[in-house]
């Protein structure tokens, strides 16, 4: 009865391909559960792992997870009953509540000390996640691992044995990624871009493999343990002219009440015009008291109400006394509890051999609704993994480096400033030193002008000629003065 919210098969709201449909939480506010059996039983061997799956918040994301979970299996193992307890191999997804914006991997571990499963968290991604949740587009989220092909126990016994990573490596390579990564090691990809990666050894929290040696629980600090690192200097003693007793601060001695303070009146009065309010109720409302007002016959003199000469520092003060502080010769350092062995600890050099995986499902609460999950892959071939993403997330068109730009000043609006520097700047100064000059145009055309030392002749449109000169001059008048 819990999990009372809708699922159901559609097109997304935006559809680009008519006819392609995704899985979809409808119902906000409640709890959903879907999971599916997987044929044959997913286990983890000698071939790595990839899980993905696309994850569209059609409407946004203001509380709730989608995360997948991988259900372990188990012939206990029964759909029908699925909820939150039911035991999982790997939650791996994208989680958001509040401003927390997370993409969980989260895997089981069988402890073999106590019996029990322990729960191992990856540290979550240094980037920027928000918009991945806010954009109203759908992401494709990847989750790779590599696995242990040879173990050599032989280099266990070189190192540490709380450092059991180190024994880690043989490598591996993922054709996915066309790069080499160490064994028991993962990666978390949004959009084919990776966010995260780690071993699974040394980057889960709690770690998978606990420390060799602990501090012993029964082991106590000795009575005469000198820890302090500085001790008040025992060959100093208090000068017997020091007053501990005096204040720091003092009335002016040498300060005199003004000749025109009124020690008589009050420097605030009541109002004399205020009344109380007509619904006052000395009952319900208590003693009415009218506003306080500058006193008017103090309006002239230097100050009203009994006189106080202000404080000064005083001269005697010295304060408690203290020792000068020395180093202790009998330091003894910080005490520490002695390391002894670790009743819990175990060896586990491979942690990629999970439990099987035996079928799919989604446990989730979502605050919004229309959250849409599509494209869901698990398998052990990466290459396959290559392939199925360029025919499914891969042939949507991905926007071009101008519209990634652009779009990037809707979060960041400061971006433009950046943009008009680095772009706007080198066209202007482009523009203005390649202009077209008249200096520099073609030699046929008149505006053409070559400087050098020979004189030029006169242009035949030269305005500047005597017959100019003389016409001017009749009009003038200059002409009969010359």
């Amino acid at each position: 009865h819990k999990y009372d919210g809708e699922w159901v098969v559609e097109e997304p709201s935006n559809q680009e391909f008519p006819g392609n449909k995704g899985l979809i939480l409808k119902s906000p506010g409640r709890h959903h559960a879907i999971a599916t059996y997987i044929h044959p039983v997913f286990h983890f061997n000698s071939k790595p792992l990839c899980l993905q799956y696309e994850v569209f918040f059609q409407k946004g994301i203001d509380c709730g997870g989608a995360y997948i979970k991988l259900l372990s299996h188990s012939d206990d193992l029964r759909l029908s009953q699925f909820n939150d307890v039911t035991p999982y191999t790997i939650m791996f997804g994208p989680d958001k509540c509040g401003n927390t914006y997370k993409v969980h991997f989260i895997f089981r571990h069988w402890n073999p000390v106590t019996g029990l499963y322990e729960e191992k968290h990856a540290q979550q991604p240094e980037a920027d996640l928000s918009e991945y949740f806010i954009d109203h587009k759908p992401h494709l989220y990847t989750l790779s691992e590599a696995v242990t092909h040879r173990f050599r126990p032989n280099v266990a016994l070189e190192h540490d044995r709380h450092r059991i990573g180190c024994v880690l490596t043989k490598l591996c390579h993922l054709t996915h990624f066309t790069n080499l990564y160490p064994d028991n090691t993962f990666e978390i990809l949004i959009d084919q871009v990776l966010v995260n990666q780690g071993s699974l050894l040394m980057d889960m929290d709690p770690p998978v493999v606990p420390p060799c040696e602990i501090e012993d629980p029964e082991d106590t600090k000795p009575t005469n343990w000198d820890d302090r690192n500085h001790i008040p200097d025992p060959a100093v003693m208090k000068p017997q002219d020091w007053d501990e007793e005096a204040p720091q601060f003092i009335a002016d001695p040498k300060a005199q009440r003004p000749l025109a303070w009124i020690e008589e009146e009050e420097p605030f009065i009541p109002h004399p015009e205020a009344h109380p309010p007509i619904d006052w109720s000395v009952d319900m409302d208590g003693e009415w008291e009218a506003p306080l007002i500058a006193n008017p016959a103090c309006s002239e003199a230097p100050g009203c109400g009994p006189w106080k000469p202000p404080m000064v520092s005083n001269p005697a003060y010295k304060g408690k006394w203290k020792a000068p502080m020395i180093d202790n010769p009998n330091y003894q350092g910080k005490w520490k509890p002695q390391m002894v062995p670790n009743p819990a600890y175990f060896e586990d050099p491979q942690p990629f051999k999970m439990s099987p995986v035996g079928a799919v499902g989604f446990e989730l609460w979502s605050l919004t609704g229309n959250v849409l999950f599509d494209n869901i892959l698990l398998c052990d071939d990466l290459e396959l993994a290559k392939r199925w993403t360029e025919d499914t997330w891969g042939q949507r068109q991905t926007p071009g480096i101008v519209k990634r730009l652009l779009s990037a000043t809707i979060k960041h609006p400061w971006l433009w400033s950046v943009y008009v520097f680095t772009v706007g700047l080198p066209i202007i100064l482009f523009v203005s030193f390649m202009w077209p000059d008249k200096r520099f145009g073609p030699p046929d055309q008149d505006y053409y002008y070559k400087k050098s030392d020979e004189p030029q002749p006169d242009s035949p449109q030269d305005t500047e000629s005597n017959s100019c000169l003389s016409d001017c001059g009749e009009n003038t008048g200059i002409q009969s003065l010359i």
